[in-house]
């Protein structure tokens, strides 16, 4: 017997609420190879992927990510639970950024807060802004729900056998343009980071040092 579709939406969210994400303290705190990096986020991120032969992240893909700057070169070909969240980022940028506007969000984030000991490091800051994606996804999924309602009075004209096809065009077209939008205030937001970046951001991890450093004057 054919699922329904509200059967079929309704197990859609239930899924969604179940998106997990790798806590801060589930990551290794010691160096790992690439071949074992590659297997940790393969285990602790397939419930994210569309099609089961799909790969998290390849060796191919993290080699490209180091040429182009948006992770820093591995440690004797180790990586560390700091490399690890940075790839993390990574992951889930990639399906809607550019690789330029990736490097334009995480090149300064890595310039003041990798290898640091200032205070607010990469952990503190993963574990702050994943904590606000898990309370999040209540919220997403009530707006999905009211897209879904609004989508099923669509195309009230439409003969029968056409309305579930059309009403599903339609709720596809209200959550692209939800994603449209979202996406062009993230391009917006991350263009304003490059304009004020050199009068506004905060002391780079080396300047914080030498402050820290040098003797206080009486």
């Amino acid at each position: 017997m054919d699922i329904s579709r509200d059967e079929y939406m309704n197990k859609l969210l239930n899924d969604i609420k179940k998106i997990d994400y790798i806590k801060a303290e589930d990551i290794p705190n010691i160096e790992l190879y690439m071949d074992q990096v590659t297997t940790y986020m393969d285990k602790h991120l397939k419930s994210n992927i569309r099609d089961k032969d799909d790969k998290m992240l390849t060796k191919t893909m993290i080699n490209n990510y180091t040429k182009n700057n948006l992770l820093p070169p591995p440690n004797k070909k180790k990586y560390t639970k700091e490399h690890m969240i940075l790839l993390i980022f990574i992951y889930y940028y990639k399906n809607i950024l550019s690789i330029t506007d990736i490097q334009n969000i995480l090149n300064p984030l890595t310039e003041m807060y990798y290898q640091s000991d200032m205070g607010i490091d990469l952990e503190d800051i993963y574990s702050e802004v994943f904590n606000l994606e898990k309370e999040h996804i209540d919220l997403l999924v009530k707006d999905v729900m009211k897209k879904y309602t609004r989508s099923k009075s669509t195309f009230e004209k439409a003969p029968e056998e056409e309305k579930d096809f059309l009403s599903t065009f339609s709720m596809i077209c209200m959550l692209s343009f939800d994603v449209y939008v979202k996406k062009a205030i993230i391009e917006r937001l991350i263009d304003s980071i490059n304009v004020n970046q050199d009068e506004d951001k905060p002391k780079k991890k080396k300047e914080k040092e030498a402050e820290k450093a040098s003797p206080k004057k009486e």
